[in-house]
């Protein structure tokens, strides 16, 4: 009975041993499979912080320009659309010009008498000149001939004077745009008599580009970037600032945006 008991106590060690053995392989695994923790690092370093402020604004024209006469007359044509884009020198109004082409013609005219009559005084002189001293001519009349000359010399140059006057007001009968720009509502139309001086403009020209946009910002806001600049908490790195104008939305289209200068 003896022998017949230690026969099965063998197969139970074995299977004992077995298991711790297992049970020790499966411990040494997971060792094996225990690692470092990861860490998530952040790298933290200081940056311009850009400080945007949104105004509203109100657009401005960068020039304006009254169109007035220069000379009085009856407006034959007026030569653009109201609410057009016109061109500096483009000829907007058109004012009789049959009185100012007559006086420029007759300032011609009396241009070319005084050059005539200064050409005759000078031939007078150069005869004159062998002949002074002589029983012929004295010197008081070649001295009058020169001053004679003289004379018909200045009536030229104030004849040619008057021929640049007449030829001024003629041009002006063409009335232009002082600025290329938009231009607004007339005030006469074809038929009107304008006078030289009138304190009535016949149309306004706008330059819309560039163009002026005036924002409002409060006292208090103001203030507090001031104060901000000025303790050193913001700082302004260029001289200018960028600026950004944005046009108001119109239906389903995205805003315009527009680069701008303050």
């Amino acid at each position: 009975m003896t022998k017949h008991a230690r026969f099965f106590l063998l197969p139970s060690f074995i299977l004992i041993s077995a298991a711790l053995i297992a049970g020790c392989n499966d411990k040494g695994e997971e060792k094996a499979h225990v690692g470092e923790p990861q860490v998530t690092v952040h790298i933290v370093k200081t940056a311009p912080l850009e400080v945007k402020t949104e105004l509203p604004g109100r657009t401005n024209a960068y020039r304006i320009a009254e169109v007035r006469p220069q000379v009085s007359g009856i407006v034959l044509n007026r030569n653009f659309t109201e609410g057009s884009d016109v061109q500096a020198g483009q000829s907007l109004y058109q004012i009789d010009p049959a009185t100012y082409q007559a006086n420029y013609d007759s300032a011609k005219g009396e241009l070319a008498k005084s050059e005539a009559a200064a050409a005759i005084a000078h031939l007078t002189v150069k005869r004159y000149v062998p002949l002074v001293g002589t029983k012929y001519i004295s010197q008081q009349e070649y001295d009058q001939a020169i001053a004679d000359a003289r004379q018909a010399d200045a009536a030229v140059i104030a004849a040619k004077a008057t021929v640049e006057s007449a030829r001024i007001n003629l041009a002006y009968t063409k009335v232009t745009a002082p600025i290329s720009g938009r231009i607004g509502k007339s005030t006469v139309t074809e038929g009107a008599l304008v006078t030289n001086g009138q304190t009535t403009e016949l149309a306004t020209v706008q330059q819309l580009d560039p163009i002026y946009v005036d924002v409002t910002q409060s006292s208090n806001d103001f203030m507090r970037l001031k104060q901000s600049v000025e303790q050193g908490n913001l700082h302004k790195e260029n001289a200018t600032s960028n600026v950004e104008l944005v046009m108001e939305k119109r239906s389903n289209l995205s805003p315009e945006r527009y680069a701008a200068i303050l």
